[in-house]
């Protein structure tokens, strides 16, 4: 068996979760898992803003709003989204996706971070065509959220939130928002 030297580098790049380095949202270095995942090459991210990584430019701006108004005091941060595969045989297919990171600075979230991805697409399918809200609202109720907490998260009124989730029961032909959530998760 050779040996391999194991340093920061090392562990870096082959971690088992997709890992990324940022600033100003801007992806300074990226592991190979982060690669594998997005079916993109190095060149494709590193230097690149994340917005490639978004089904739309409007999800890509409210998350950052998101992460702004949701990090706890250490600057930690953590939600799950729908992404996009970048390139290869999976080019353009969304998928759900766990984020979780770090701001270095929690006054200047967008200033450096350090943020993992973990593809959820083995336990999660998109079952349904939804809409950029909608995938934010069904995020929202798989984390527990309330109407009204989820109307606060997103700066809209909890009967806005109400409307949405209707939809989306209806897309999903669920009776309850349990159910709902139940076959979010159950892909």
């Amino acid at each position: 068996m050779p040996t391999i030297d194991l340093d920061y580098r090392t562990a870096f790049d082959l971690a088992p979760v997709g890992l990324v380095i940022s600033r100003n949202r801007l992806m300074i270095d990226c592991n190979q898992q982060v690669l594998a995942m997005f079916g993109a090459a190095r060149e494709q991210l590193v230097g690149q803003s994340f917005e490639l990584l978004y089904p739309t430019h409007a999800e890509f701006e409210r998350t950052g709003e998101r992460i702004t108004a949701s990090l706890d005091a250490q600057g930690w941060y953590a939600d799950e989204r729908v992404m996009k595969r970048v390139d290869g045989p999976q080019r353009g297919e969304l998928f759900w996706c766990h984020v979780s990171g770090r701001a270095l600075d929690p006054g200047e979230p967008h200033a450096a971070g350090i943020w993992s991805f973990e593809d959820l697409s083995a336990q999660r399918q998109l079952k349904a065509d939804l809409t950029p809200r909608e995938r934010e609202i069904a995020a929202l109720l798989i984390d527990g959220l309330t109407s009204k907490l989820i109307g606060k998260r997103l700066n809209i009124s909890p009967r806005t939130v109400d409307v949405y989730r209707a939809r989306l029961m209806r897309k999903y032909a669920a009776v309850t928002t349990h159910e709902l959530v139940h076959k979010l998760l159950s892909g």
